[in-house]
């Protein structure tokens, strides 16, 4: 493996913890011929966050299931222009995963086997449990979330991680890949440590795609993010009436991961009593899900990480020591960027195509990013400690590619803490004006801080109404007013 690189640093959403629908919402398909059904079951589901589109008959919804894209199909089994078995089977024939439930008046175990055995997901005689068939609703969408975002994983991880492939020479990066192909394929719990920024969750999704649970679920959960008991809740599930909000019950994360891989990030937040419920699953493969005595058995691979010591934890009484030893069966230890700095031009590199691609600028035909730091710019890149590790690289290069009008990247449009760390300042007389023999660069730089902070200051200081008046997104806006230090929160109780 004496040429083998590696990219380690891409930022990656988990799932979110609380909620089945993701950012985007979640659209449903109604296909009944009654009128009252369709709309009692948009006033309950678009009450519950979903989108709904109506069919009253066979014809318009198939006609609106070819047209456009369905997490859940409600379909009445008997209509007057067709039945629902016949437009089952016209929708198996064109899309074999979208979850489709029967609604029906005429309930017979007969007829809720002949759906099933058609390519119905579920059965609902008339008139149905309305929270019941939310919950089910819930379910399937989850389940078919996580089906589709694992099947795009595994599409990245093959083109990621096919190891031939990787970017980066280092000794102590070879090294960590050697281990990584090493013991993946083993059934062990993984404990990855390092600095933040340094690929924590890309190490640990490249181990899920090199087991033998590569075909099942990667679940990824930030343990920093969540109070004690809605951790507990996202894990393990709950019954309805375990807590205040628990209005129905749910399955928890650890359910959804079954047969694959959950990953823990920021494992050394979690409380004292998340951790004695972790340990059993680690030790029993089971757990009892919030308010219930019932217990669940599931088969997961358990991979952690954290930024933090988790021996001087232990030592201080925060974290239990038995799962501690759980956990550090394997330690993986990403090396801070700052000593791996010969990784440092094939991360560029890397960097630069990727960003060029989705800018569509100064790329070569066979996809070659044309774009490099002038020698200036790489001398103050490379003499860099990049505290932020490969994170902060990127960020770095994504504004590199975005600013640069040219091939070439100037030192000036690095950012201002760089170009000061390396001596670069905008040169000033001792009134505090910029001095006559100013560069361009920094005449541009003195307007922009005075034009945000005159927007800012016309309106009480909300980053919000500034980026509307001065037709920027707030993103944009918030990295500026990071990137020249403007202190927000001071200014607006002044």
């Amino acid at each position: 493996m004496s040429d083998t690189t590696a990219v380690v640093g891409f930022t990656n959403q988990a799932l979110p913890a609380d909620r089945v629908s993701p950012p985007e919402r979640r659209r449903i398909l109604v296909i009944d011929d009654e009128v009252d059904i369709r709309e009692g079951l948009e006033l309950l589901l678009t009450g519950e966050n979903y989108l709904v589109d109506l069919a009253e008959n066979a014809t318009t919804g198939l006609q609106r299931f070819e047209a456009g894209h369905y997490d859940l199909v409600l379909l009445d089994l008997m209509m007057p222009d067709r039945s629902g078995m016949e437009v089952l089977a016209d929708i198996r024939e064109r899309d074999k995963d979208t979850p489709v439930f029967m609604l029906t008046a005429y309930g017979s175990v007969e007829v809720a086997v002949r759906a099933l055995k058609n390519g119905a997901n579920d059965y609902f005689p008339k008139p149905w449990d309305n929270e019941k068939l939310l919950i089910e609703i819930d379910r399937m969408i989850l389940k078919g979330r996580l089906e589709q975002e694992n099947i795009h994983l595994k599409r990245a991880l093959k083109q990621r991680y096919a190891f031939p492939n990787i970017v980066g020479k280092s000794e102590r990066m070879i090294r960590l890949l050697d281990q990584v192909a090493q013991v993946a394929p083993s059934r062990a719990t993984i404990l990855i440590t390092g600095e933040t920024g340094t690929g924590k969750e890309l190490i640990a999704k490249a181990i899920h795609a090199h087991s033998a649970r590569a075909d099942q679920t990667f679940v990824p959960v930030n343990s920093g993010s969540l109070s004690s008991e809605l951790l507990e809740s996202t894990l393990f599930g709950h019954v309805k009436g375990s807590f205040t909000s628990a209005v129905a019950s749910r399955k928890g994360l650890f359910e959804a991961a079954n047969r694959g891989s959950i990953f823990f990030d920021e494992i050394g937040t979690i409380g004292p009593d998340i951790q004695v419920k972790l340990l059993r699953v680690l030790q029993d493969r089971e757990f009892m899900p919030l308010g219930s005595n019932d217990s669940v058995k599931v088969d997961v691979r358990l991979i952690a990480a954290t930024n933090a010591d988790l021996r001087k934890l232990v030592d201080e009484g925060k974290f239990r020591e038995d799962l501690y030893y759980r956990l550090n069966v394997i330690n993986l230890i990403l090396p801070p960027l700052r000593d791996r700095k010969e990784d440092i031009p094939l991360l560029i590199e890397f960097f630069f195509a990727r960003f060029c691609r989705e800018n569509e600028k100064f790329l070569a035909n066979d996809g070659r990013s044309l774009l490099s730091f002038e020698p200036d710019a790489m001398q103050i890149v490379m003499e860099h400690n990049w505290p932020g590790n490969v994170r902060e690289l990127e960020n770095v290069v994504e504004r590199a590619v975005v600013l640069t009008t040219s091939s070439s990247v100037p030192a000036h449009v690095l950012p201002d803490y760089l170009q000061q760390a390396s001596g670069m300042k905008i040169s000033r007389d001792t009134a505090g004006m910029l001095a006559p023999n100013a560069s361009l660069f920094e005449v541009v730089a003195d307007f922009e801080r005075k034009k945000i902070i005159e927007a800012l200051e016309l309106v009480s200081y909300s980053q919000t109404e500034a980026a509307e008046s001065l037709r920027i997104p707030l993103s944009t806006l918030n990295q500026k007013i990071k990137r020249i230090n403007i202190d927000v929160k001071r200014r607006s109780t002044a």
